[in-house]
Parts: structure tokens; sequence; C-alpha cells
């Protein structure tokens, strides 16, 4: 690129931003709207009210997901990462 007088600018991430793809727009954006829907217990948070998705009126009937499994494949990924890093501060 250099030979060619192209320079490449690294993008520049703030701590707080990041970068989301768009096949997994939807994905973040539905785990997002289920950001007040923790079941806790007495040792902290345990996971996703997953009720508040799948039963007749949840948010998949809200917003009309066509592709459920995928969505909720998506949901379950991003909320084991977080559970991690939410109970990072319990070790």
């Amino acid at each position: 690129m250099k030979v060619f007088g192209i320079q490449i600018k690294k993008p520049v991430v703030k701590e707080n931003e990041f970068e989301v793809f768009d096949e997994n727009w939807d994905i973040v954006m539905m785990f997002l709207r289920m950001s007040t829907q923790w079941d806790c217990s007495f040792g902290g948070m345990v996971g996703l009210k997953y009720e508040v998705l799948l039963l007749a009126g949840g948010l998949f009937d809200l917003y009309n997901v066509e592709n459920r499994k995928e969505m909720l494949e998506g949901i379950q990924l991003m909320e084991s990462v977080a559970l991690v890093e939410i109970n990072k501060e319990k070790k």
C-alpha cells in the first residue's frame, strides 16, 4: 500500500465503544432489550429470563423475529460472556 501512496489508518476504538457486524445487529439489540430481565439468586445474576422472549406476546413476537433459533443462540452466547464478566468482581 505504501508503494502506491495509500495510507491505512487504524480505527481508534474508545474503551466503551465496539463494532457490531451487520449480521449480528439484531441479536445485540435484542440482548440490550433484555438488560432488565436477569434472574438473580443470593449469589448474584444467574441468567436471563427467557420466558420474556419466548412466550406468546414476548419480545420475539413483538419484534417479529423470524429466525428464533439463531436469535436465541446468539443471545445465549452473549449471556454466557456477560455472566463471566459480571461474576469476575466476586472472585
